[in-house]
């Protein structure tokens, strides 16, 4: 149970971070909300769900949320709604195949990109995992950009789109990579993972709010394919965004933590890899210090790609 409640949480403060307002909860989960909390006095700590979370019904089109609260400290049981919806946690997959080995045509990058792409979407693991409805999600950009910018998991507007960084946290990117001089069409930009973490079935079909850590196998899986597009694009750097794709590049017991590493230059697949924030921290943390931390970053990011540099760029986020 309290597993179930932190993952929930942190999923929560993810979307919280990306710029979400709301999520559907079952009546079923409510009710055991309350229990968990009747059973600790009424009392709910910071830490578990009911400290990230008030629960009411939405007006808006008629549909019910769970509306992101900025600090509640005590629980209130809701009123009774007439709504029924669900938002399930699921569990890591125990049996998980070996990593794919990718075979790409000869040709030129977009008839190998094509082909790549074909891969992902006839892939049986990602024809389980993506709803019906929706996309995997593989790259997208210029296939001959000198930069290469990395992130975790694919998010509702990703999957509903079939590319990554659409969302609040891609409006972010896209602005960050206007910073430097450049347009996202530059640049390109993929996800260490291609389609979401669980099949639709270990959430009874719907929306999956349970983020979890991928495993090794699932990293392992995923990244035949990262390789596959790295190889394709050929970029002279990849920037590594959050410490899931830390993991993914360099093994999960590789570092403790995303500081251990952030703003160092690494090695993968013979290219040279920036470490740095997800756009999503920025958005949780927004202030000048978390800004300028992953615009320092940027800019050697910059140097190393013999990009102008000039006062203002220099400048950007500084403390008055």
């Amino acid at each position: 149970m309290r597993a179930a409640l932190n993952a929930l949480t942190d999923e929560l403060k993810r979307l919280k971070a990306s710029g979400v307002k709301s999520v559907v909860v079952s009546e079923e989960s409510l009710a055991l909300l309350h229990k968990v909390a009747k059973a600790r006095g009424q009392q709910v700590p910071a830490s578990t769900l009911a400290s990230e979370v008030a629960f009411q019904p939405e007006n808006r089109n008629h549909s019910p949320a769970a509306k992101v609260s900025e600090a509640p400290t005590r629980y209130e049981p809701p009123a009774p709604s007439k709504f029924t919806v669900k938002a399930v946690v699921a569990a890591p997959v125990s049996d998980f195949p070996a990593p794919p080995k990718i075979v790409l045509p000869a040709g030129d990058k977009q008839t190998r990109w094509d082909a790549l792409l074909q891969l992902v979407q006839n892939d049986p693991l990602g024809k389980a995992r993506v709803p019906a409805g929706k996309k995997p999600v593989l790259g997208v950009g210029n296939l001959d950009a000198r930069i290469f910018f990395c992130g975790d998991v694919p998010g509702p507007e990703e999957e509903e789109q079939g590319e990554p960084f659409v969302g609040p946290a891609g409006q972010l990117l896209t602005r960050m990579i206007s910073g430097m001089g450049l347009k996202r069409s530059d640049v390109y930009l993929g996800s260490l993972l291609n389609w979401r973490l669980d099949p639709p079935a270990a959430t009874g079909g719907t929306v999956q709010l349970g983020k979890r850590t991928p495993t090794t196998a699932e990293l392992a899986y995923s990244l035949a394919y990262l390789k596959a597009q790295i190889e394709v694009v050929n970029p002279e750097i990849v920037v590594a965004l959050g410490f899931t794709v830390v993991q993914g590049l360099f093994g999960a017991g590789a570092y403790k933590s995303l500081g251990e590493v952030r703003s160092q230059w690494k090695l993968f697949a013979e290219k040279p890899v920036m470490v740095t924030y997800h756009p999503s921290y920025i958005l949780n943390y927004a202030t000048n210090r978390s800004k300028r931390a992953i615009w320092e970053d940027l800019l050697k990011v910059m140097e190393r790609a013999s990009l102008s540099i000039t006062d203002k760029q220099q400048n950007f986020f500084l403390e008055k």
